[in-house]
């Protein structure tokens, strides 16, 4: 039985965009794209992954337990042939997800370098103590808040703050059944899935990035593209600029 999980939506009427956030973190992280002019034309679903936002917890919090419930979702929304955004984790799950979303008409990641073994992590991401938080069950507000400004840029103008309730907020076991993954190696080869996707895929990165590694991106070989003056979180501290590149992706299918 698919668990039916909580989203937010635009007013937009256009192509269907699945919008899924990253570890820790809700719907919320989109909600600049969902009142923008890109939310006002496409339909955008911004999905809480299970045991996030208002989703239910409990579950199978794997890897392919997180791509299983994502693709329950674009079914029970009737979405299968929407185009697939995810930031960050978001990302790696919708990677999990594609080869059970074969009409899905494209891919958008941002902030998520596709790892072909858990070994891989180690070269993908940038070496920032911060980002352990992400991977540990009861964390401190003080560790949540400073999981929070990693991922934003250095001086960003946007608050940390945006980020920590939904931190705290995360089921602590949402986050082991994570480490437990990359872990025990339980994750799909997922450079291969990209090399097997056989759909369109944009590839977003910000130049002030403080947890992925863009010189790592581009020796996967992947067409990245690089928005000047933004951290980890783009759809957060540029949704207009975002919503812009977007629109061209989705126009261009």
């Amino acid at each position: 039985m698919t668990t039916e999980l909580a989203f937010r939506s635009s007013t937009g009427t256009g192509r269907t965009v699945v919008l899924v956030h990253g570890n820790s973190s809700s719907a919320a992280v989109w909600q600049g794209l969902l009142d923008g002019p890109f939310g006002q034309r496409f339909r955008c679903l911004a999905v809480d992954l299970p045991g996030h936002g208002a989703s239910p917890r409990g579950g199978d919090y794997s890897m392919t337990g997180y791509a299983s419930a994502l693709a329950g979702f674009l079914s029970s929304a009737e979405a299968e042939d929407a185009v697939v955004v995810g930031w960050s984790f978001g990302g790696h799950v919708a990677l999990h997800a594609a080869s059970a979303l074969p009409r899905a008409a494209g891919f958008v990641l941002m902030g998520t370098p596709p790892i072909a073994a858990a070994e891989s992590a180690a070269t993908a991401f940038l070496p920032n103590p911060a980002v352990g938080a992400g991977f540990r069950g009861e964390i401190s507000a003080e560790d949540a808040a400073a999981f929070a400004a990693a991922m934003l840029a250095p001086g960003s103008s946007v608050s940390p703050e945006v980020f920590v309730p939904d931190i705290l907020a995360t089921d602590p076991a949402a986050r082991l059944g994570l480490a437990a993954s990359l872990r025990e190696g339980r994750i799909i080869d997922e450079v291969e899935a990209v090399a097997k996707l056989g759909r369109p895929l944009l590839v977003l990165h910000g130049s002030e990035d403080q947890m992925v590694s863009l010189d790592y991106l581009r020796s996967l070989g992947l067409p990245v593209e690089v928005l000047a003056g933004v951290g980890h979180a783009i759809q957060v501290e540029a949704p207009e600029r975002l919503g812009r590149r977007l629109t061209e992706f989705v126009d261009g299918l």
